[in-house]
């Protein structure tokens, strides 16, 4: 197998592993220079979609959140504004930097954000070396 094929089915491989799904429209909050692009192409090679961005205002399957320290604003704030763009049972997917990294956000004020926003924590993930993912979903209602 060239490297090529091997990474893409290891990029496949992530974005299976974190929920996502072919065919579905994630919507990508808090985009900067400082995301991680492998984890970007993973998401749209398996989705086969292209990620939106914050201006989008169609029907979302699912919502990536970048999300570093308090300077951005209040997390439970952002994740009440993302549970208005998706569909009951939606993934959203909290990406904050690793401990030791700039703008570390403790898994603990992901955990007290998202059940201030009424979402369920389902798992935690690490994604290439600076980044540390959250699965949140929204519930049914």
């Amino acid at each position: 197998m060239s490297a090529t094929a091997g990474q893409a089915q290891s990029e496949r491989g992530l974005a299976d592993r974190l929920g996502f799904k072919p065919g579905q429209v994630v919507q990508e909050f808090s985009f900067d220079d400082d995301v991680d692009e492998g984890l970007r192409a993973s998401i749209v090679e398996f989705t086969g979609e292209e990620l939106v961005d914050e201006d989008f205002d169609g029907d979302v399957d699912a919502v990536l959140l970048w999300w570093r320290s308090d300077e951005e604003g209040e997390l439970t704030d952002a994740l009440m504004d993302t549970v208005t763009q998706v569909a009951d049972g939606a993934t959203i997917l909290v990406m904050t930097p690793k401990a030791g990294r700039d703008l570390h956000v403790s898994p603990n004020d992901v955990a007290d954000a998202a059940g201030t926003s009424g979402l369920s924590q389902t798992s935690a993930v690490s994604v290439g070396s600076d980044w540390s993912g959250t699965r949140l979903v929204v519930p049914k209602r």
